[in-house]
């Protein structure tokens, strides 16, 4: 059924097309990072917007339809994609719980675990987070020290995350932590927390750009039923690992779309530079310099973004996402913090603005979008994490004294 031309995915198309119609407003086309960044907050159309995708399982194309997804083919979801592309309709139904843990916990969870946390991921009625780095575990994530101990019919946790992405608005984390101080990669467990727990504390953090996106997160004796942990005690580094594999496969896929840290600046830099800077007789961007600059960029973004794809299709159709995601979330990190610094640039004075009546919006948003694209190649992996990972797990190379 993976042939476009087919019958059965024509039919689908029109099914598709016949129901976007009628379920999505037309007033929402392209307010997609609006609703991400909470812009849309109680608005009523964008909320049963999200109720709709939710109940078809169209948040979540290709999972398993037991647990309320779409349970679509790779090959179905894409004419999904297509239809909403061409309505600049979007996805609302996203978060880490689809981009990391909902694939993690499909793959390694129990049966009961899927049952209870996979439908409210698939509907967005949880917000999850993720409790990964300490203040002394960042890049060497296997050295965090928050402890778990086996209290007999619980578990107690002490201990402290940092860069918790949403902590403050999420409703569960999940969270590594260190059950044997013995061993380092061998001692870590991988468990769900409710952030209702009593115990759990989260300080946003503000960051350069003015905005307040990680926190945080203390845990002080919070107890967790055993039934949280995923997976069995101390095997939690190899979920661990799996679940980055996803984040990094979803991240580089943003990154190169222009959804993390972008300015929201409609024809993107190449438009944004023909606007500020002006163009010559001929209809080129008048400065040879910038025009060259963005040439090659537009072209790193197409073969990146044409990449991703092609790497996308290669997960679903085999165990999912591979150590290669390294490289897309390099590359994209790079290629997302270029188009910032490019789109800024092209403003000029006008892209110099924090606040204040002579700037428009999307100038003040522009800066602040190329100061929190400097994260970009921080978080879900450093660069030089995700070198070292591409070095070993996909050259081959070893570590040579």
């Amino acid at each position: 059924m993976a042939d476009f031309g087919s019958e059965a995915l024509d039919a689908f198309r029109g099914e598709i097309r016949d129901w976007l119609a009628g379920a999505f407003p037309a007033e929402l086309k392209g307010q997609g990072m609006a609703y991400m960044t909470g812009q849309l907050a109680g608005n009523a159309k964008a909320d049963a917007w999200r109720a709709a995708m939710g109940e078809r399982g169209w948040g979540t194309p290709t999972w398993p339809t037991q647990y309320g997804g779409g349970g679509l083919t790779p090959a179905h979801a894409r004419v999904l994609q297509q239809e909403m592309a061409a309505l600049s309709a979007w996805n609302p139904i996203g978060g880490m719980g689809v981009m990391m843990f909902g694939p993690t916990l499909l793959e390694f969870g129990t049966e009961a675990q899927k049952q209870r946390h996979i439908p409210n991921i698939v509907t967005g009625a949880i917000r999850w987070c993720q409790g990964y780095s300490e203040p002394g575990a960042g890049s060497d994530l296997a050295s965090l020290a928050t402890k778990c101990e086996d209290k007999g019919d619980h578990y107690l946790i002490n201990g402290s995350k940092i860069w918790t992405s949403g902590a403050n608005l999420a409703d569960w984390c999940f969270c590594l932590v260190r059950t044997d101080t013995a061993k380092k990669h061998e001692g870590i467990s991988f468990i769900l927390i409710d952030m209702k727990t009593p115990g759990v504390e989260t300080r946003p953090i503000k960051m350069i750009s003015g905005a307040s996106q990680f926190c945080e997160t203390f845990f002080t004796d919070v107890k967790v039923p055993k039934e949280n942990l995923v997976g069995q005690v101390n095997a939690g580094w190899t979920i661990a690992k799996r679940l980055l594999q996803f984040e990094r496969q979803n991240i580089s896929a943003s990154l190169g779309a222009g959804n993390i840290g972008a300015a929201t600046v409609a024809g993107g830099v190449a438009q944004v530079a023909r606007h500020y800077v002006g163009v010559d007789d001929a209809d080129r961007l008048a400065d040879t310099d910038l025009r060259a600059r963005i040439a090659a960029h537009q072209m790193e973004a197409k073969a990146f973004n044409l990449t991703a794809q092609r790497a996308a299709l290669e997960a679903k159709s085999g165990a999912g996402p591979s150590a290669a995601t390294s490289i897309m979330k390099y590359a994209g990190a790079k290629l997302a913090q270029e188009r910032n610094e490019l789109t800024v640039e092209a403003m000029g004075l006008q892209g110099l603005g924090w606040e204040g009546e002579g700037f428009a919006a999307h100038e003040t948003a522009a800066l602040k979008a190329m100061l929190r694209s400097k994260g970009n190649s921080i978080e879900g992996g450093t660069s030089e994490i995700n070198l070292n990972v591409v070095a070993k797990r996909v050259l081959g190379l070893l570590d040579h004294q």
